[in-house]
């Protein structure tokens, strides 16, 4: 039996999200075309009779300019501790340079598997190119290419990790595929909305609380609050004649109904707590450490 921790690292883009929500087929991390979406260290256990892999989305690494970036950077190196192994996942049109400089300052201690995404957008060329490159990286023991949006060849892209993988009793005796309450993945559609509708930088700007989760008979009950740092943020969200927000939620609540398979009733409200990403206790109250 192989057991262990396999936590991914990259910058943001890079496909950390989708590359997860690949391996586990389902939708556990959410996904946006906008930088810094994943806020969390999120942990998928994927397991079958000879093997159990935790698998761990983390933020994208990013240079801290508020408390918030810091909570999520420390989320990183919470991954950097446990791990058995690193997944290094590049986009391979990104530049290999930068992304060496920050996986060398990871400064790891556990064996590597590079992953070379998005080879669907890219020349053969390319890819041969970055094959090159962090080959010769002394903390990369392996390769694979793969484009995690258009599918991936799953035997082929384990087989690395498990070859690295430690021996043991699995660290999960149950059939779950997260550590993580149903709450927080439903707060996670609710602001995976938000990134998809609203403009500029008002997506960095909101945090999602779920205050009320209650399962009645014949449906679930979320009252959740959006909370942005002004008030006009919380107009845009709001929308002409409540336009914006009744979008948001309809979008959200379909995505939570698929997810929890059962109806939902859901109420979202907008709030304002001025400068929140730079508060202690906001940040704790919205789930942002401890």
């Amino acid at each position: 039996m192989k057991s262990g921790f396999v936590n991914i690292f990259g910058r943001p883009n890079a496909g950390k999200s989708t590359l997860l929500n690949a391996l586990m087929g389902e939708k556990l991390a959410i996904v946006s075309h906008k930088v810094q979406t994943t806020r969390h260290r999120i942990k998928a256990i994927l397991t079958e009779k000879d093997y159990q892999i935790i698998f761990s989305d983390t933020p994208g690494i990013i240079n801290p300019e508020y408390k918030l970036h810091e909570k999520m950077m420390q989320s990183v190196k919470g991954a950097l501790e446990d791990a058995d192994v690193a997944l290094l996942i590049v986009d391979v049109n990104d530049d290999w340079e930068t992304c060496d400089s920050i996986f060398s300052a990871l400064r790891l201690r556990v064996p590597a598997v590079l992953v070379l995404n998005k080879i669907d957008r890219a020349s053969q060329e390319r890819i041969q190119g970055a094959k090159d490159f962090f080959s010769a990286k002394p903390y990369c023991k392996n390769i694979v290419a793969i484009s995690a949006l258009t599918g991936i060849n799953f035997k082929k892209f384990l087989q690395p990790i498990l070859e690295l993988l430690p021996e043991g009793a699995p660290f999960y005796e149950d059939d779950s595929i997260s550590d993580l309450p149903e709450k927080f993945f439903v707060s996670e559609l609710i602001r995976e909305k938000i990134y998809e509708l609203a403009q500029d930088e008002i997506p960095y700007h909101t945090a999602v609380l779920i205050r009320e989760f209650k399962e009645k008979q014949t449906l679930t009950k979320i009252v959740a609050d959006i909370i942005v740092h002004r008030e006009t943020q919380k107009m845009i969200l709001i929308g002409e004649k409540g336009s914006m927000i009744k979008k948001i939620g309809t979008m959200a609540r379909a995505d939570i109904e698929s997810f929890l398979d059962r109806k939902v009733f859901l109420e979202l409200f907008v709030k304002v707590k001025p400068k929140w990403r730079d508060n202690d206790l906001h940040l704790r109250e919205y789930g942002y450490g401890q």
